[in-house]
């Protein structure tokens, strides 16, 4: 039988083991921990990089497919408008090969003054070939701008030979818009009746018209010139009750022509 000394000897001696073998493994979990953050720092640098060289190419291409200019050509559509027929006598444009490249002036005439305007093929290629095909024919000649906004939205809408704001060419055309589009003083944009209504019908911006849903074919700009005389038409103002800011122009405005550039 062991002595006293001896068992306390033998007790000491497997705590001495017991403490060694729990630094060893405390030791070993260290190293793995250790191996364990390198491993997960490396991926994570791995991941960038790959993000940083692939992902970015990817994105890189998206943008330049979105920002890629149109082909050079659409074919657009103009068919007859049920149960609307012309209010001016007028022909449906041409359909096929519609350029969308560049720009067209045109000068429309309010009231003997001259407003300019810059119609943009590369945003709306088949509402501008609409507008500039019912310039050449004359059919906005001698009408007049039946509406002016100056509340809300500040706008001079015309196109309509008959007065009403229900008229039209007789044939309607798609929408041609985007979710960026704004109406900033300057914008010339289509009228419609809802989604891909388009006919004769336009409208000019002279001032804010931001509260507009992204709607109506953006297809040119005012120039200041023009504008000037827009806004002698809006300080007028409007041939309605007091505190109504929509309806006709107190003093007739009378489209005389629309000039198309060259």
């Amino acid at each position: 039988m062991p002595s006293n000394e001896q068992r306390r000897k033998a007790a000491k001696s497997k705590l001495e083991r017991q403490l060694a073998n729990r630094a060893e493994r405390a030791r070993k979990r260290r190293t793995v921990g250790l191996i364990s953050t390198v491993v997960g720092v490396v991926v994570v640098v791995g991941l960038v990089y790959w993000l940083a060289n692939i992902g970015g190419d990817t994105t890189d291409t998206a943008a330049e497919e979105t920002n890629e200019p149109l082909p050079g050509t659409v074919n657009c559509s103009y068919p007859a408008s049920e149960g609307q027929p012309a209010s001016k006598p007028a022909q449906a444009p041409e359909t096929a090969n519609i350029t969308t490249q560049g720009t067209v002036g045109a000068t429309l005439k309010l009231n003997g003054k001259d407003v300019g305007l810059t119609l943009d093929r590369t945003k709306a290629p088949c509402t501008v070939n609409s507008f500039v095909s019912l310039a050449k024919q004359g059919y906005f000649n001698d009408t007049v701008c039946h509406r002016l906004v100056t509340q809300g939205i500040q706008v001079l809408q015309c196109g309509d030979p008959s007065g009403t704001g229900s008229g039209g060419p007789g044939y309607t055309f798609d929408d041609e818009v985007t979710p960026d589009l704004k109406y900033t003083r300057g914008t010339l944009a289509m009228a419609n009746a809802g989604p891909n209504t388009n006919g004769s019908q336009f409208f000019l911006v002279y001032g804010d018209a931001s509260s507009l849903p992204p709607s109506y074919t953006v297809f040119g700009t005012i120039g200041e010139p023009g504008l000037a005389v827009i806004d002698e038409i809006a300080k007028a103002g409007i041939n309605t009750p007091e505190g109504q800011g929509d309806g006709k122009p107190k003093n007739e405005v009378k489209v005389n022509e629309v000039v198309i550039a060259g």
